[in-house]
């Protein structure tokens, strides 16, 4: 099977991070483009920093990082340190990466991969606010159609909001974004709270990851010791979802997951449900079905294939 052709759009946080792992150790599966970063989980500046720390960590500093928008489209920016920390990797040491960041604009950049590549040949996968990739869609709207599909974290059904009572936090952070790519007509693979609440980091897991002993499962049990303290208080759960790995995993293994074809419409006006995701689960609203909404996943099967995979760094490191 030929490796499916990916920018990779992100906002590192642990769980960014730990996607960003997955996604190097996996070039079988796995071409990796770019990676673009964009204000979210910390402002861009740091953003930028972690990703290319991360490419360091897994000794790939040859992998082209670009630095996006610092802002959503229309709205003051929201961050999440109280989650990630200061850095946004709390849980390792911050250091100056040797991966270089790219001087193009991380939207120009998406812009001009599309733009020279065939029509429905490239994967985005985002796992942050969606404002570069809508910032791209609107800059010039003919290179949607060289998209082949978008797999990205964010929204939420049954599990409310993690950020507000209704709202999750990457779509409550650029909700008109979400609602430009919810709209764009390319297949979309949704991975909300509703299925990543259900892949939690537990002691035996995190366990597993600590005996590979190598540098990179080093640094993920360092990120992951530090995310869960926040999630395992929030929830009283066994440890904290890895949210943004599972649209890597998908990529990996889409068996592991369940889904259902639905409408999604992102809530951009309510003071009180801003960034609210509407699900229609049961097509109640005879609305046009534009996501693929993923709602289960083999979570002993997930952690399986990630110890696999961070396994891989062993032998390289």
């Amino acid at each position: 099977m030929t490796a499916a052709k990916v920018i990779l759009d992100c906002d590192p946080g642990q769980d960014d991070a730990v996607a960003l792992l997955l996604a190097l150790a996996s070039p079988e599966d796995i071409d990796i483009l770019g990676i673009t970063t964009v204000a979210g989980n910390v402002p861009l500046g740091l953003t930028q920093r972690n990703a290319r720390m991360i490419c360091d960590i897994a000794k790939h500093v040859d992998t082209a990082v670009y630095a996006g928008c610092d802002r959503p489209l229309f709205r003051e920016p929201t961050t999440a340190e109280h989650v990630h920390g200061e850095t946004g990797v709390n849980g390792i040491d911050v250091f100056e990466p040797e991966t270089p960041l790219r001087e193009t604009h991380a939207v120009d950049y998406i812009v001009e991969t599309l733009r020279a590549a065939e029509k429905d040949s490239i994967t985005l996968v985002p796992t942050g606010p969606l404002t570069n990739i809508a910032a791209a869609f609107q800059r010039d709207p003919g290179v949607v159609e060289h998209v082949r599909r978008i797999v990205l974290m964010g929204g939420a059904m049954r599990e409310g909001g993690n950020y507000t009572p209704s709202a999750e936090f990457n779509i409550y952070v650029d909700p008109e974004a979400a609602d430009i790519v919810f709209n764009c007509g390319r297949p979309i693979i949704a991975f909300g709270l509703d299925v990543t609440h259900q892949v939690l980091t537990t002691r035996e897991r995190l366990a597993a990851i600590t005996a590979l002993n190598n540098p990179v499962s080093e640094a993920v049990v360092g990120m992951l010791d530090f995310f869960d303290r926040f999630d395992a208080e929030k929830y009283s759960s066994e440890g904290a979802p890895l949210h943004d790995a599972c649209t890597v995993m998908y990529l990996l293994r889409e068996s592991l997951f369940e889904s259902r074809h639905c409408n999604v419409a992102v809530e951009t006006q309510s003071e009180l449900t801003l960034g609210h995701t509407t699900v229609d689960f049961w097509h109640v609203s005879q609305r046009p079905r534009n996501v693929q909404w993923v709602h289960k996943v083999d979570a002993d099967g997930f952690y399986q294939l990630l110890v696999e995979r961070l396994s891989r760094y062993g032998d390289s490191q």
